[in-house]
């Protein structure tokens, strides 16, 4: 009888691991969420390089991509997802939108350069930003010329002009909040090029105006993997060798910055209170909504923060930090943060006590 119940019982919980797996038995942790473009795509060919080699830029960038994918997909912590896995065409609002909807943490678009100068070679990362040169101009406006492939294209970019510097000048809270970030990947993944590629040049970390990048909301690049109209650079990036190096480095690029935002981000406690607080009041704390933090000064009008409610904001050195709700009420808070995140995904909930900030996750654990 006892061997029988024993076996019952052994039965029972390789069943239930196999219907729930060890990640959910455990608590499922939220996954970092890495969106890889591919290029172009379908009748968008991108560059067709010197014209003596099948692939056009759109079949690198997914071969590329692909890699990466595969390369990522054998962390468990990293959740890394496609714009697409086969040769379609779509629209940059589309790609820019699966990286929204996602709530992915990160967006990086591949492509290969191109250049009327045979001679020009080397790779490098782009952040958005105001075109800083002619180069860094006429790359943005290749790469976003497939706006005027897409239908009603005036309606879906706000009168977004590519050819024009001036169309960028107006960042986003978002983007610009993001750009330090965004600046930091771009840097990890050109020196993982100089530890895997050397054959291929730094061309090092740019600024330009692309029109993906604008429509993300999280830290995003666009990397230029080397030139298609250089000779020697077109065959490294049409071997298998060339293609694994490149996508190894974006790769451990990924997981260098992943390690770093780990070790140095807030991560925001999912702690309920104390059942014994009276609707969950906090005396003598104050609990807000980190909403964004920008160098630019904002007027805290309703407006300008999509009515959100109490707002506020700390200057700390050169940036403007910006805030909502004012509670001691930390069910209160929490809803004002549910609001938020609908329009600033990265918001997250602060506390304070008597003027200064101190650690969350102190406060519920009292």
């Amino acid at each position: 009888m006892y061997k029988n119940l024993k076996h019952i019982f052994i039965l029972i919980i390789i069943a239930n691991f196999m219907l729930n797996p060890l990640e959910d038995i455990l608590g499922q942790q939220k996954k970092f969420k890495v969106v890889i473009d591919a290029g172009h795509g379908g009748h968008d060919t991108g560059t067709r390089g010197t014209g003596k080699m099948k692939n056009k830029e759109k079949d690198v960038a997914l071969a590329v991509a692909k890699l990466v994918y595969k390369k990522l997909s054998k962390h468990p912590e990293i959740k890394p997802i496609l714009t697409r896995n086969k040769d379609v065409f779509l629209e940059l609002w589309e790609r820019a939108e699966i990286a929204n909807k996602k709530k992915a943490d990160l967006f990086i678009s591949i492509h290969c350069n191109a250049n009327p100068n045979k001679r020009a070679a080397g790779s490098e990362t782009f952040v958005l930003g105001i075109h800083r040169n002619k180069d860094n101009l006429e790359v943005a406006k290749r790469e976003n010329s497939v706006i005027k492939l897409e239908k009603g294209n005036h309606l879906k970019y706000e009168g977004f002009d590519p050819n024009h510097p001036e169309s960028f000048i107006g960042l986003t809270l978002l983007q610009e909040e993001f750009l330090d970030q965004s600046i930091r990947l771009a840097s990890l993944i050109q020196n993982q090029y100089q530890k895997h590629l050397h054959n291929i040049k730094d061309r090092s970390v740019q600024q330009a105006g692309f029109a993906v990048l604008r429509l993300t909301y999280m830290p995003s690049v666009l990397t230029e993997i080397g030139f298609l109209t250089n000779p020697k650079e077109e065959k490294f990036l049409n071997s298998k060798n060339g293609q694994d190096k490149i996508a190894q480095s974006i790769a451990d690029a990924v997981m260098e910055y992943y390690h770093y935002i780990m070790a140095n981000s807030q991560v925001e406690i999912v702690e309920k209170p104390k059942k014994n607080r009276t609707k969950h009041i906090y005396p003598g704390i104050i609990f807000k909504v980190q909403l964004a933090a920008s160098k630019k000064k904002i007027a805290l009008k309703p407006q300008n923060f999509h009515h959100l409610p109490e707002l506020s904001l700390v200057k700390v050195g050169q940036w403007y930090k910006y805030y909502a709700g004012n509670t001691s009420d930390y069910t209160k808070i929490n809803k004002i943060k549910k609001q938020a995140r609908k329009f600033y995904p990265t918001a997250f909930i602060v506390a304070y006590k008597n003027g200064k900030r101190i650690d969350l996750k102190d406060i519920l654990k009292k």
